[in-house]
C-alpha cells in the first residue's frame, strides 16, 4: 500500500476492503507509523523492528535508522508518546484481528502479504523486495503442446510473454519479453524461434530497472530477458535450443468494446496502420481489418485503452486519430480443417470476417443473435473466443 507520505484512509479499513473485493485473506508483514505529515516510520511484524522514516530524502535509496522491537529505550525518545501509543493500540488490534503468514497459503494464492510504504521516497521498498525474494516460488515446470518443461533441465527454452513499443521513443525500438524455462542464457548463444523455424544468435539481450537498462550476459530459469524485435517476434513466440516445442497457456481473449479508427488526415494511412499494429502487439488492445472494406477496427477490453492508442499515436507515430462507435458487439476466431469447408463459410459470411494483426480470421459479430445463428447454421465451423498464443509444432503452424 503505497503513499504513506500523504494523508489517506485508515490501514485496517483498507485491509479490509482488499479481503472483501478480491476475497483474499490479508497478513500484514509491515504496518505504518502515522501517515502524511505525521509518518515517522513502519514497524516489520516479523521481525519486531520500527524502519524510521526520514523526510528529504527522495529519489535515494533509505537505509533507515532500525530500532529492535517497541519496547527499546530509543524509540520512546524518537517517538511522540501518543503515537507510539496509537501504534501498540493499532497493533494488538491487527495481530489479533487479522490473519498470520502462512507460506503455503500465499503460494496457492489464498493469502497476500501486506506491505506499507512510500514508494517515491523509496521508503518501505527494500523490506518488500527482500520478503519477494525469500518467499516467492522457484521456477515451475511448465506444459508445452508436446510435453512439460522442468526448470532443471539442461537446455534452454523459454516464451515471449510481453511485447513493448517504442520504449526508446529515439530509436522507435520494440523489445520483446521473455521468460527463461529452462536451462541458461549467455551472450551471444544461438537460439531456435519456433514459429518460424529460423535459428538466431542473440547477443545484445537487455535487463531492466525500472527505467534502466543493462546488457545481460547470463540468465536462468525464472529471470526475465528483453530482446530487441523488428517486427518478427511475436506474443507466445517460443525460442529453445532446438527443440520444436511451444509453451502454452498465453491466450488472447475476445475484446468486449470496439471502435473504428478515423484519421485526420488521410495522407498518414500507412503510419495509423503501423501503430495499430504495433501498439496491438503489447496485448493490451486487439487490431481488426475487415476482408471487404479499408475500415481499421480496434478491441479493447476497457474504454481508457482506445484514449490511451489515441495519444500514443499522437505522441510517438505523429497520427493524429480518433476513435468512433462501430456495430461489432463481440467477436470470435474461426477455424476449420476443411479447407473447401472454410473457403465457403469465408465466401458467405465475409461482410462479418476481418483479419487481426496475427492475419487469423476473426468473426465480427454485430449481434449476441447473430453471432448463435452463424454457429447453428455453420456447424462444421469452430469459434472460438479465444486465441492460444502457442505454436501447435505437430500442425507444422
Amino acid at each position: 500500500i503505497n503513499k504513506l507520505d500523504r494523508e489517506g484512509r485508515n490501514p485496517i479499513e483498507l485491509l479490509d476492503e482488499v479481503e472483501s473485493v478480491l476475497g483474499i485473506q490479508c497478513a500484514p508483514i509491515t504496518w505504518p507509523i502515522g501517515m502524511g505529515k505525521r509518518l515517522k516510520g513502519i514497524y516489520h511484524l516479523l521481525l519486531d523492528e520500527v524502519h524510521l522514516f526520514e523526510s528529504g530524502k527522495n529519489f535515494t535509496r533509505q537505509d533507515s535508522t532500525i530500532i529492535k522491537g517497541l519496547d527499546h529505550p530509543d524509540l520512546a525518545r524518537r517517538l511522540d508518546p501518543d503515537l507510539l501509543a496509537e501504534l501498540r493500540e493499532e497493533l494488538e488490534l491487527v495481530q489479533g484481528a487479522s490473519h498470520p503468514f502462512e507460506p503455503e497459503a500465499y503460494r496457492a494464492g489464498a493469502q497476500t502479504p501486506v506491505f506499507f510504504g512510500s514508494a517515491v521516497n523509496n521508503f518501505g521498498v527494500q523490506l518488500l523486495l527482500d520478503f519477494f525474494v525469500e518467499h516467492a516460488p522457484a521456477p515451475q515446470p511448465r506444459p508445452t503442446t508436446s510435453r512439460t518443461v522442468n526448470p532443471t533441465e539442461a537446455a534452454f527454452s523459454g516464451f515471449v510473454f510481453k511485447i513493448q513499443a517504442n520504449m526508446d521513443p529515439q530509436h522507435r525500438d520494440r523489445v520483446a519479453f521473455l521468460r527463461v524455462c529452462s536451462g541458461c542464457y549467455t551472450s551471444g548463444m544461438k537460439m531456435l524461434q519456433v514459429r518460424t523455424g529460423k535459428e538466431l544468435r542473440i547477443a545484445n539481450a537487455l535487463t531492466f530497472m525500472a527505467a534502466d537498462r543493462d546488457h545481460v550476459e547470463v540468465a536462468y530459469p525464472g529471470d526475465v530477458i528483453g530482446l530487441h524485435n523488428h517486427g518478427t517476434i511475436a506474443i507466445g513466440d517460443t525460442f529453445t535450443a532446438g527443440e520444436a516445442l511451444g509453451f502454452i497457456g498465453i491466450p488472447n481473449f475476445a475484446p468486449e468494446l470496439f471502435r473504428r479508427a478515423r484519421l485526420r488526415d488521410p495522407l498518414r494511412m500507412k503510419a495509423l496502420q503501423k501503430g495499430l499494429a504495433q501498439l496491438s502487439e503489447e496485448g493490451a488492445t486487439q487490431f481488426f481489418r475487415p476482408l471487404i472494406s479499408n475500415d481499421l477496427i480496434l478491441g479493447a477490453v476497457g474504454v481508457l485503452q482506445f484514449d490511451v492508442v489515441a495519444y500514443r499515436l499522437q505522441d510517438e507515430y505523429g497520427v493524429e486519430a480518433s476513435f468512433e462507435n462501430v456495430g461489432v458487439t463481440t467477436t470470435r476466431w474461426i477455424h476449420c480443417d476443411n479447407e473447401d469447408t472454410l473457403q465457403a463459410f469465408r465466401e458467405k459470411y465475409a461482410p462479418y470476417l476481418a483479419l487481426d494483426a496475427a492475419a487469423e480470421l476473426v468473426y465480427l459479430a454485430p449481434s449476441r443473435v447473430n453471432l448463435q445463428l452463424a454457429q447453428e447454421r455453420s456447424p462444421d465451423i469452430r469459434f472460438s473466443a479465444i486465441r492460444e498464443h502457442a505454436v501447435d509444432t505437430a500442425a507444422g503452424r
